[in-house]
């Protein structure tokens, strides 16, 4: 009997408890250990962790550049909180079309009726359709902290004494309903007309968002009347290219990409005060390529997609890089020097002149649900108050 056995019987013959005995622990093989080190290696990261770590794209890009909602969506503008928010003929037309909206419309056609007993209905349908647009205007103001841009008729871009009478006419609805000024960006089609309408309205005081920029000559004939902020079409761009060459593009090199970083480029290292927002994005790969420019409107699809997105978002643009840039300064552009700009290039003389179209057609169908409403009204089922 072994000696541990004997203490073990004596032990208990005495009525205590038996001693514990340690745990031996098994041998390990080195295939073993080495098992054990790869599980230890792939554990995931607890789901906490991941969400605390998560910071947004979108959250990223507004530390960099100022994001404006491409929207009349008053929904969409309270989701992503933009600074500034844009609108136009298109993006009305939706608007107008939402449940949510008709009593806002409704109002603005009674209110226009009631102004003008008497009048060709031209003149009331162009009034009617100006108090619809200040309308949501006002709305968006409510959510944003800085500017919304309100578009100018787009059938007056040929006309520039027209122009500057609907922006004064715009302006003046503005204030009647207590909205400085200050806090309107007129959006004004930027061929030589309405480029030369924003040199007027600017030294007026008001503020010029000169909108369908396709080109360079567009942008340094919109910087020498100071307009407040160009607008260029990134997506528009591409889609000329895109149709014409049959290629497809990285984001880096979009024709629409590289147009506006020329143009940022140019404004910064000559100092000039006009604020360059690029447009019309068809994927978010061409905004964060653009992070850094001075603003970005974006459509809420867009936002959505970036407010979901866990990328590092890298600044491309700086204007202190720019400044040091060697780049030939231009000369001051005539008339015909800008229509012969225009001219070199087919596709911001198709774009703009497509975009002009695009927006005074949308227009006239504004026009058609404004009519439809005018005519409920005259039949009683809106009673004016």
């Amino acid at each position: 009997v072994s000696t541990q056995s004997t203490w073990d019987n004596w032990i208990h013959n005495l009525g205590m408890p038996k001693r514990k005995q340690p745990e031996r622990k098994a041998k390990t093989t080195p295939k073993a250990k080495k098992e054990e080190e790869k599980k230890e290696v792939v554990e995931p990261i607890p789901e906490k962790k991941v969400k605390e770590d998560f910071v947004p794209a979108l959250e990223q890009l507004k530390k960099m550049t100022i994001v404006v909602a491409d929207t009349g969506d008053i929904a969409s503008i309270e989701k992503f909180k933009p600074v500034d928010a844009t609108t136009n003929p298109s993006l009305i037309l939706a608007a107008a079309k939402m449940p949510q909206y008709q009593e806002l419309l409704t109002n603005a056609i009674k209110a226009a009726k009631a102004k003008n007993i008497g009048t060709s209905e031209k003149q009331l349908l162009e009034d009617a359709y100006d108090n619809v647009i200040v309308s949501i205007g006002c709305e968006i103001l409510k959510k944003v902290p800085g500017y919304v841009s309100t578009e100018i008729d787009a059938r007056l871009s040929f006309n520039t004494e027209e122009t500057i009478k609907r922006a004064r006419k715009l302006i003046k609805l503005y204030e009647e309903k207590g909205i400085g000024k200050e806090r309107i960006l007129l959006k004004i089609a930027a061929g030589w007309e309405g480029i030369q309408a924003a040199k007027v309205l600017q030294k007026e005081g008001m503020k010029c968002n000169m909108t369908l920029i396709f080109c360079f000559c567009q942008a340094l004939a919109c910087a020498q009347v100071d307009a407040t902020l160009i607008s260029p079409f990134v997506g528009r761009i591409l889609d000329w290219y895109k149709k014409a060459e049959g290629k497809d593009y990285k984001p880096e090199e979009e024709p629409g990409v590289l147009s506006v970083t020329k143009i940022y480029n140019y404004y910064k290292k000559y100092d000039h005060k006009t604020v360059v927002m690029g447009a019309s994005f068809r994927n978010t790969g061409e905004i964060l390529e653009l992070a850094g420019c001075d603003k970005l409107t974006i459509s809420p699809q867009l936002l959505d997609e970036l407010t979901k997105m866990d990328k590092v978002v890298v600044k491309k643009l700086a204007a202190d890089v720019a400044q040091k840039m060697d780049i030939k300064k231009e000369n001051e552009l005539s008339e015909s020097l800008f229509r012969w700009g225009m001219n070199e290039d087919p596709m911001a003389t198709e774009k703009l002149a497509e975009g002009i179209r695009k927006f005074a057609k949308d227009t006239d169908e504004c026009e058609k649900i404004i009519k439809e409403q005018l005519s409920k009204i005259n039949q009683g089922q809106h009673s004016l108050t």
